[in-house]
């Protein structure tokens, strides 16, 4: 698969670099051309660097690993070449005192699929630390790390659920676009009890067999 990554910050270093290795073809796309060919050195694998519009050109998915406030703006400004193509939205809209920015209007992965309508826009890999996407793999307690991935193109979310597996993790079905919002709103929520409280997020869900009730 060509996979062209919009951004040089960590989770494009982290999410590219498991890609590479799975020998996908990666183009990392950045503003600043000499951060961007420094990525593309680091993550391996033949991987390419060249500017934003570049990276969107050559891939048949494009990874936005670009700050919330930049997203919409940058997808806008590329919204013809993106047209057709399956982009994955990892951003989190969390501010100070881990406020969800988008409160009461479109999440942020809404926000891209409206500045490039064009486009097949798919939530994923936003609930987790960076350095978590950096393990080979993400296993915890032998159990995989489940990635909930939102979308509504059949065919978006078939290429999304391949990435994840070539992660190392399993896909889960979050529903449509119209959910992502819902998982912006647990990222911040994790974020204040990992992040603000030093809780454990994970102790707050019963296991399955105990989550629609009493075990029979």
């Amino acid at each position: 698969m060509r996979i062209g990554v919009l951004g040089t910050g960590n989770m494009a270093d982290a999410l590219a670099t498991h890609w590479a290795r799975a020998g996908h073809e990666v183009t990392i796309g950045g503003r600043d051309p000499h951060k961007a060919r420094r990525l593309a050195q680091r993550v391996g694998g033949g991987a390419e660097s060249g500017s934003p519009r570049s990276a969107a050109e050559s891939g048949q998915v494009v990874l936005a690993a670009l700050p919330f406030e930049a997203g919409a703006a940058v997808a806008g400004e590329l919204r013809a070449v993106l047209e057709g193509k399956v982009v994955i939205d990892c951003s989190n809209p969390v501010g100070p005192g881990f406020r969800l920015l988008t409160r009461g209007g479109l999440s942020a992965a809404e926000r891209l699929a409206a500045a490039a309508p064009g486009a097949h826009v798919v939530k994923a890999f936003n609930l987790c630390h960076e350095d978590v996407w950096r393990m080979r793999p993400p296993v915890f307690d032998g159990r995989p790390l489940a990635v909930p991935v939102c979308g509504d193109d059949g065919t978006a979310l078939a290429r999304v659920r391949e990435l994840v597996r070539d992660v190392g993790c399993e896909p889960v079905a979050g529903g449509g676009l119209e959910r992502a919002g819902l998982l912006e709103a647990t990222a911040a929520l994790f974020i204040a009890l990992w992040v603000g409280e030093g809780a454990d997020a994970q102790a707050i869900a019963p296991p399955l067999a105990y989550a629609a009730g009493p075990v029979q």
